[in-house]
This record gives structure tokens, sequence and C-alpha cells, in this order.
């Protein structure tokens, strides 16, 4: 709950942050009061609510929702399993990223300039970027070509060649999301390559794993550390 432009703006970022996924189920930014029932369905949803509604989402039988207050930073309600659904080393990392962005923002507090702003979401998407660039940026070693010239991913091998068993229990869950079946499939029914900025990094993570044996937190800030000095030396 919040005012309709950071309710708005919050609501996009969450579903910007997703890349190189896509958010496949209901997301109305701003939802009407009128609509809140909206909340109530079984099926995954993000939306945005105006605290005005808050009362009356209170009453209202909500499951399995995770809720924030966007006014007062606090979270109205938890699904208790927050701290157990990323593995443990990359969550680390991705907190000591954002952190990193946190200390950009204090130092640069002075300036609201368009430049700095665009700096700044950079940061923060390639934080993202890079955890799923080091949870599922081994995919394309699992494209392969059927009999027919098909396109085909061999998801089990994909899955179990992960070293890491908390990363390999992740892989479990968002494998059966409908975000990373549309992902696959995209790329099962592409007659080239992806080129975005995703592949790019998976480009750059695929070509340091032979030499690259530290742990992931020292992996994943390494290759988020080269991109930030980038960035901010730009600036």
């Amino acid at each position: 709950s919040a005012g309709d432009s950071t309710l708005s703006s919050c609501s996009h970022a969450v579903v910007a942050l997703l890349y190189p996924f896509s958010w496949q189920h209901t997301f109305i930014p701003v939802l009407p009061s009128s609509m809140i029932d909206i909340v109530c369905c079984p099926t995954p949803f993000l939306v945005g609510l105006l605290s005005s509604s808050l009362p009356k989402l209170k009453e209202l039988p909500v499951e399995e929702a995770l809720m924030v207050n966007l006014g007062s930073d606090r979270f109205i309600r938890q699904m208790d399993d927050e701290d157990t659904l990323l593995p443990r080393k990359l969550q680390a990392a991705l907190e000591q990223a954002l952190e990193r962005k946190n200390e950009l923002i204090n130092q640069d507090s002075d300036s609201d300039s368009d430049d700095e702003c665009n700096t700044l979401n950079g940061l923060v998407s390639e934080v993202f970027i890079r955890f799923f660039v080091e949870t599922v940026g081994h995919y394309s070693l699992f494209l392969t070509q059927n009999e027919k010239g098909e396109r085909v991913f061999q998801r089990e091998a994909f899955r179990k060649s992960v070293a890491s068993k908390s990363i390999r229990r992740f892989l479990e869950v968002f494998m059966e999301s409908q975000m990373f079946a549309g992902f696959i499939q995209d790329r099962e029914l592409r007659k080239c390559r992806a080129k975005g900025l995703f592949e790019q990094r998976v480009e750059q993570y695929l070509e340091e794993l032979p030499d690259t044996e530290q742990s992931g937190v020292n992996k994943f800030l390494r290759g988020l550390g080269n991109k930030m000095k980038f960035l901010h030396k730009k600036n």
C-alpha cells in the first residue's frame, strides 16, 4: 500500500527485476478499491493497493500472499519461507551487492540527475541478472537438437549438472514455474540464439567457469563488482 505513483513504480520494478523471465500471471500495478476481491483469487497475482484499501484487505480471506507496506517499508504478512527459498550463498551475495548500491546512493545523495538514476537502476538490475546467471546461466549447454532438427531442453541433465545442493533444490522449485517454462519454450522455438543482455552475461559467465573455484558469494560479487566499477567510471 502506498501512493499511486510509488505503487505503480514499485509494481513495474518488481516485474522488471525478473528479467530475463516474464511474469506469467495476473499483474495490476494499481488495483481499484472496487476490485479488491481479486486478491482472494487462488492463482498467483502481483497487485498494488492504495493504503486506503488496507482496512478492507485485512478483512478478506487472502491465502498464501506476501504483503508489503511500501509507505512504512514493513511486511504486513510474510510466508515464513523467505529465508529458505533462495540458495543461501547467493542470497547473501544479493544482499551484499544491494548494500553496495545503497553506499553509492549515499555518496551521490545530492544528485537527482537522470544519469544518476539510470546508473543506480542499472546497478540494481545487474544484481538480479547476476543471480539468474549464477542459477540458470548454464541452460544453453542443455539445449540439444533431436532427429527432427528441433531444439529440446534436457531438464533433468540441466538440474543435476549443478554441483551446489542448495541451487539444485532451488531449481527443483523454480523449474516448475510458468516463468521458467515460458523462458525455455521461447528458446526451444527460436531458430537462432537469443542475443539479449542476459545472454551476453551468460557467455561471460560460461567463459569464467573453468577457472572459477571460489564460493558462490565471491564468484557472484566478482562478476558484479566488475560491472559496478564500469558503471561508476562511466558516470
